[in-house]
């Protein structure tokens, strides 16, 4: 993973309400376990017209401002549907780093930090006046920093954000689940080496 830092990039507007993972990432599209080659297929259904090559001009992202975005503001239970984890590889793979909505799934917001995405909740004017921000100014560029837990934007909007320190740690540091582990794999080889010695008959 890579390690999140503070930033200031253009924030793309979705408003829309229970995005969820079928549309982040249509079914047809996950034949591979690699989670690198999503991102072309991101919102698919709604990126692309009936011959699956043409961008849809009607397509909220496909707006040249938007173009670059890391920071997407959405609607709602942002994730919801099935707990496939190819719908934050998409979204990674696409370029966006940070989420901003109200809610997300459960799971969907679980699997974010395990792949470099920072999900942020907001409340709804929170968020009501960032998608305004965006829709008066399309290409507005908004700071997040997670050090310091805080979204702000030209218009003067300043946001403090909850984190679960222990995964906030991993986003800074960009470690995964089993990158943290290893972080402490000499104490794991010496349990284990303890482990020989005191309980033989497990290792045969």
């Amino acid at each position: 993973m890579q390690p999140y830092t503070k930033h200031t990039s253009i924030a793309a507007l979705m408003d829309r309400s229970n995005v969820d993972t079928d549309q982040i990432i249509p079914k047809n599209f996950m034949k591979k376990v690699e989670r690198t080659g999503f991102g072309i297929h991101l919102f698919h259904n709604w990126r692309f017209l009936a011959d699956n090559v043409t961008p849809n001009p009607d397509f909220e992202l496909n707006k040249p401002a938007f173009q670059g975005a890391k920071i997407l503001v959405a609607g709602e239970n942002f994730g919801c549907g099935s707990s496939r984890e190819h719908a934050p590889w998409a979204i990674a793979d696409y370029g966006f780093n940070t989420i901003i909505s109200t809610s997300f799934a459960d799971i969907f917001f679980s699997n974010c930090f395990k792949n470099s995405i920072l999900p942020i909740k907001v409340s709804e004017d929170q968020l009501a006046a960032l998608m305004a921000e965006i829709a008066a100014n399309e290409g507005v560029q908004f700071t997040v920093d997670l050090e310091a837990q805080k979204v702000t934007t030209p218009g003067g909007i300043e946001i403090n954000f909850v984190v679960d320190a222990f995964r906030k740690e991993s986003l800074l540091d960009g470690l995964d689940d089993i990158a943290w582990t290893l972080k402490h794999e000499d104490k794991i080889t010496a349990f284990e080496e303890k482990q020989k010695q005191t309980l033989p008959w497990l290792w045969k």
